[in-house]
């Protein structure tokens, strides 16, 4: 598959490189300046990539399969580090790209990453996440959601419908990746602002407690689950500074 990328800072082969992994909706381009804050303030390499589907990427139609999540984790994300020559990370998810992140780290299986920062993850199906899928339809279909997606994405409707239906099936099957997170061993930043929209506390507690490695925990007041829109400056300085100090 071709894939829409792009690396900022210097070269995989002479700095760590933050990997940012986007949300369930997004792209690179929907980051907009947090990467380029992130690069300029730690000195180290940023590379970021729409997923297949996603952006400029290739098409991917829906419906997609339940596995894909752990799809985009344990096959393709140690395919894309390999292939852009990434030889020590940090991986920066946010919201679906955080879940990705966490399962990746968990399973350990791209050698690169030394560090997870987790922003807004889903490591389970609750309430307040179907909730948040549900209310994303109604808008969705009330065609607001559709215009401000299709700024970005040139399939919309086959990303909106893959990501929406497929999160009402992880409802249904009673998705949770909390029983792998003990396999996580490098240390991990997980934040989430107080109101976010698409879970509760819960979500980063269970982070948390399961993990095995050192574990920094943020909740940013007066925050929905796009923090670093909310809050941009607080979030730009907890990753660089986590990522300056595990990749010092």
């Amino acid at each position: 598959m071709r894939l829409e990328t792009r690396f900022i800072g210097p070269d995989p082969a002479d700095a760590p490189t933050l990997v940012f992994l986007h949300e369930g909706l997004g792209s690179i381009e929907l980051w907009r300046d947090l990467p380029d804050r992130v690069a300029e303030a730690t000195g180290l390499g940023v590379f970021l990539y729409s997923r297949n589907g996603y952006g400029g990427s290739d098409h991917k139609p829906h419906p997609w399969a339940e596995t894909y999540l752990h799809d985009e984790a344990l096959i393709w994300l140690p395919r894309v580090l390999n292939a852009a020559g990434i030889r020590r990370a940090v991986l920066v998810g946010h919201s679906d790209g955080g879940s990705i992140a966490a399962i990746a780290a968990s399973a350990n299986v791209a050698h690169q990453v030394e560090g997870v920062v987790l922003m807004a993850p889903h490591v389970m199906v609750e309430p307040a996440v179907l909730d948040g899928v549900k209310s994303a339809i109604a808008a969705y279909e009330g065609g607001r959601l559709r215009e401000q997606l299709g700024r970005y994405q040139p399939h919309v409707d086959d990303v909106f419908w893959g990501w929406a239906k497929a999160w009402m099936d992880f409802g249904r099957i009673g998705w949770d990746i909390r029983p792998q997170l003990s396999g996580i061993t490098v240390p991990v930043l997980v934040m989430q602002g107080d109101g976010d929209e698409y879970g509760s506390a819960e979500q980063y507690d269970s982070v948390a407690r399961a993990v095995s490695g050192p574990v920094e925990v943020l909740e940013l007041e007066n925050c929905r689950h796009l923090l670093y829109r909310d809050r941009p400056d607080d979030v730009v300085e907890a990753v660089v500074n986590f990522a300056l100090r595990t990749l010092s």
